[in-house]
């Protein structure tokens, strides 16, 4: 495995998810698959209502159709498959259950916790089959630990955390899909040095199909990915950040996602304990728009902060 198979790679899946674009778009719309947005929220995305999502399907099917082309099968291929498209299947009937049935909340917090649940159970079955390894290293040193059974728990936790955070930054226009492309950048270059050939293919059919999706995403966004597209990342990634052993450097390259989901869990704790707000409005993105900021200004923002943590995480990993 070379750059040169990641850039066929990639650039497939870009070209797929552009071709998708015009195809889903329309019929989404025909659908009247439209976003229903937040009225607390900032009053410029009032005018986002009724934009086609579940936009993720076209991220997914590229990238699937990319990874089966240039991957290799074995289990890490199916560990791999199994995390984006099975937490992808559980924000598809999230989507799906807002829009078709008009429940605002779309599965409860059992049921969404439940697919989740059940998708790291196979996850971590299939580890286990492996024989992955249940050892922990600290990025930036050469200290290590086993956890022994608990690795799996916190593989669990891994997929919990990962999903929900990215799921919290998808709010703003291209937000998402430009911090993703940096965040499994950096996993596909991790990959190469790990020699993880699956999760090296796999990242970059990632970054192709999120950067094909913001040629309509960026804004203003003719469509957006929902939690169909959300939801299969954050799985993506963290089963990337397991499989090449670098648990812990999530926290870095995925640094804006762990800002997103402290800056919701900072807001509720500080509401509920002492009846006052942190910020503005969390997530986060939100706090800025509130405080004067561009949509565009935001976004771009955050997509440096992000390669700058991108850069970050791949020089913790070359002295680890």
């Amino acid at each position: 495995m070379d750059y040169t198979s990641i850039f066929w790679t990639l650039g497939v899946s870009f070209v797929l998810s552009v071709l998708f674009g015009p195809l889903f778009i329309p019929l989404l719309r025909r659908l009247k698959f439209g976003q229903q947005v937040r009225t607390d929220g900032p009053e410029s995305h009032l005018k986002k209502t009724g934009t086609p999502t579940m936009g993720g399907i076209i991220i997914l099917v590229a990238l699937t159709l990319a990874f089966l082309r240039f991957a290799d099968q074995g289990l890490e291929y199916w560990a791999l498959l199994v995390a984006c498209l099975g937490f992808g299947l559980v924000g598809f009937l999230d989507d799906y259950i807002k829009i078709v049935f008009k429940r605002s909340l779309g599965l409860t917090a059992k049921q969404k916790l439940f697919g989740q649940l059940l998708f790291s159970a196979i996850f971590c079955y299939i580890l286990y089959k492996m024989d992955h390894s249940t050892v922990i290293g600290v990025p930036g040193t050469d200290w290590s630990f086993d956890l022994g059974w608990a690795y799996y728990l916190l593989v669990v936790v891994m997929f919990l955390g990962s999903t929900n955070a990215v799921n919290f930054t998808d709010g703003l226009d291209g937000l998402l899909s430009g911090t993703s492309a940096l965040a499994f950048g950096a996993f596909a270059i991790i990959a190469l040095e790990a020699t993880q050939p699956q999760s090296a293919v796999f990242s970059a059919a990632v970054v192709g199909a999120v950067l094909g999706f913001l040629v309509y995403n960026a804004h203003p966004a003719k469509i957006f990915m929902g939690d169909t597209g959300s939801l299969g990342l954050g799985g993506g990634i963290a089963a990337v950040a397991i499989l090449t052993k670098t648990e812990l450097l999530l926290i870095v390259i995925g640094g804006v996602f762990v800002l997103e989901m402290l800056s919701v869990i900072i807001q509720v704790a500080s509401f509920k304990t002492r009846g006052k707000r942190v910020f503005k409005m969390s997530p986060i993105h939100h706090h800025f728009e509130l405080s004067g900021w561009s949509e565009w200004r935001v976004v771009t923002t955050f997509w440096f902060v992000g390669l700058l943590l991108a850069g970050a995480g791949l020089l913790l990993y070359k002295v680890s």
